[in-house]
């Protein structure tokens, strides 16, 4: 395995990191995992066969993976995220780690995050995109306009990363692709309840994709690139 630190939040300070307080709280940083990685962390990502963000589980991903979910959950990479943000202690808060290998045009549509989210952050591992915005982050100033974008949408590529605080118009989505779009995601949320709550609720979806994915998909093909959902 790899000796490098993964995750060093010292990488956060690189001076192509942006923050932005308005319309809310949330920083872009690029270059975020080593070079040197790229190769342990494709063969130890999960393969999920579904589309959709689904409950960490250990046993599914291999070492370089687990070890980054680790850094990625720690206090102090916690706490170097929630200063950015002009949040104190975010490392008090639990943490739900939700992985995503696969997506269908279904996904992306412009939401906020539920209220039980504190701050989520996203970290990508893709080793190259397509000539494309699909499928690109987007962070709005709208609930129903996927290019009223308040920064440059962020590709979904190795080591770029991007975390926000959760307000009622942390607006974001990106416009619907489907294919592989590897992100690990951490959120930190109100209470040990809500993750038990959207624990249940992950793994209950995971096995409603392995028997109905292909509607899934079906349900998804013609949405409007504006589409929202409530959260």
């Amino acid at each position: 395995m790899c000796t490098a630190v993964l995750l060093d939040p010292a990488r956060l300070d690189r001076p192509d990191t942006t923050v932005h307080l308005q319309p809310f709280p949330f920083l872009v940083a690029h270059g975020q995992l080593p070079d040197e990685a790229r190769g342990e962390l494709a063969r130890d990502f999960p393969n999920y066969p579904s589309a959709g963000f689904f409950p960490y589980d250990p046993g599914d991903c291999g070492p370089s993976i687990n070890a980054l979910v680790e850094q990625m959950t720690a206090p102090s990479f916690a706490s170097a995220v929630g200063r950015r943000l002009g949040m104190d202690r975010l490392e008090q808060y639990p943490t739900l780690v939700t992985m995503c290998r696969l997506l269908n045009k279904r996904h992306g549509t412009i939401h906020t995050d539920s209220r039980s989210k504190v701050v989520t952050a996203l970290l990508y591992l893709n080793h190259s995109w397509p000539d494309t915005s699909n499928g690109c982050l987007r962070f709005l100033s709208k609930i129903d306009d996927i290019d009223a974008m308040v920064a440059p949408e962020l590709p979904p590529l190795y080591g770029e990363f991007a975390a926000f605080r959760r307000c009622d118009n942390s607006f974001h989505g990106h416009l619907p692709y489907e294919g592989e779009r590897r992100v690990i995601q951490v959120s930190w949320l109100t209470s040990e309840k809500e993750k038990q709550r959207k624990t249940r609720r992950g793994k209950f979806s995971r096995v409603f994709k392995k028997i109905f994915g292909k509607l899934d998909t079906r349900l998804g093909a013609g949405r409007d690139r504006n589409a929202s959902h409530p959260d």
